[in-house]
């Protein structure tokens, strides 16, 4: 779903300095020797893909009936925090899905789909033929960049805005997949707003998604009605009190807490300091961040490989498994003065003070 808030918050401010970051030079040392490490990276294990998803998804779930049988409140927090640590991490192998080789993985975007995209109402479609722009040369940070805001030009207010209404998902997903879906098949304008707008996980408010085409457009439909199907038993089982309201406003908790989380970890994906010029690779790269090891709470947060994020944007068809290596082996081949230590951060805390800093200093 369209997360974002279609207002104008940015403010008016430093636009020259905030337009030189599009301009930097790509540094062709650190390109080359990306590439060169990265030769023996790309293949996807199967095993690992599988193991990690379906271990993630049983640990949530389980985590999930304790929490909705926990005996007190206290054994249902803890039981709550494993549930959405878990499910958050076996959703973000959506990501994976959107850069996959599928004949590395056969069957697994399926797989997927039947054990956390569809359960979670986030069907792969909403990321696949839309995250892929995020990663095209000439699209990111522009307005035709489905996943970037220029956050570090908004105005405060604009940040606790960005994470709290991530809390609203739960609900628009119902809406979105037991409402809408249902009525745009007998309303062609509604499947037309249902389509461009509320069929992709994007955070740009004028992001307009294309129909799709051929076996993309199957899978789309296919992916949908199953959802659709899923979202309309949920709300009639538990309308007719076959699941208990309370187990089902559990369930959406959950899947509330895990959106916040991936909302904050938005957050602290990248600078957001670009206003809408193209970038060159290295100022991309230098727009995004890394929070290697040796953190640990990074691997809670961010993860899924998603703490080489800013690694990722060189070596955007690397597996998640391999980026770990890929990071060991770049950071002792480049010199001491590269970009490619820059983009490394600490934590959470100082990249979210860094941000709400940069929307302050933007101010006159």
């Amino acid at each position: 779903m369209n997360h974002s808030v279609a207002l104008d918050l940015r403010e008016t401010a430093a636009p020259a300095a905030r337009a030189a970051a599009g301009r930097i030079a790509d540094d062709k040392a650190m390109l080359r020797a990306a590439a060169e490490i990265a030769r023996d990276l790309h293949k996807a294990r199967p095993a690992i893909f599988w193991g990690d998803m379906l271990a993630s998804a049983a640990l949530g779930y389980g985590a999930l009936a304790a929490t909705i049988l926990a005996p007190s409140t206290g054994w249902a927090l803890l039981a709550g925090t494993v549930a959405v640590l878990a499910l958050y991490r076996a959703l973000l192998f959506i990501h994976e899905i959107s850069h996959l080789k599928h004949s590395d993985l056969p069957g697994f975007r399926l797989g997927w789909n039947v054990v956390v995209g569809v359960p979670l109402m986030v069907p792969s479609f909403m990321y696949e033929g839309v995250h892929n722009l995020h990663h095209a040369r000439t699209r990111y940070g522009t307005v035709e960049d489905p996943e970037y805001l220029p956050l570090a030009l908004m105005k405060p207010w604009s940040l606790p805005l960005f994470v709290l209404i991530s809390a609203l998902a739960p609900m628009g997903l119902l809406l979105r997949y037991a409402v809408l879906s249902p009525l745009s098949l007998v309303v062609p304008p509604l499947r037309r707003i249902v389509r461009e707008r509320y069929s992709g996980l994007v955070i740009n408010p004028s992001f307009r998604r294309r129909p799709a085409e051929g076996a993309e457009r199957t899978r789309w439909l296919m992916q949908e009605i199953a959802t659709s199907l899923w979202a309309i038993a949920l709300l009639a089982l538990t309308a007719a009190n076959v699941i208990p309201l309370r187990a089902f406003l559990i369930f959406l908790g959950v899947i509330g807490a895990v959106t916040v989380i991936n909302q904050i970890r938005t957050l602290v994906a990248h600078l957001w300091e670009n206003e809408g010029e193209a970038m060159t690779v290295t100022a991309q790269y230098l727009d995004s961040v890394n929070v290697p090891p040796p953190g640990l709470l990074p691997a809670l947060w961010a993860p899924v490989g998603l703490r080489y994020h800013a690694l990722h944007h060189l070596l955007p068809s690397v597996p998640y498994h391999n980026l770990a290596e890929a990071h060991r082996r770049l950071t002792a081949l480049v010199d001491r003065d590269s970009p490619y230590h820059k983009a490394s951060y600490a934590g959470l805390p100082g990249l979210v003070h860094q941000l709400a800093r940069s929307t302050m200093g933007t101010r006159r």
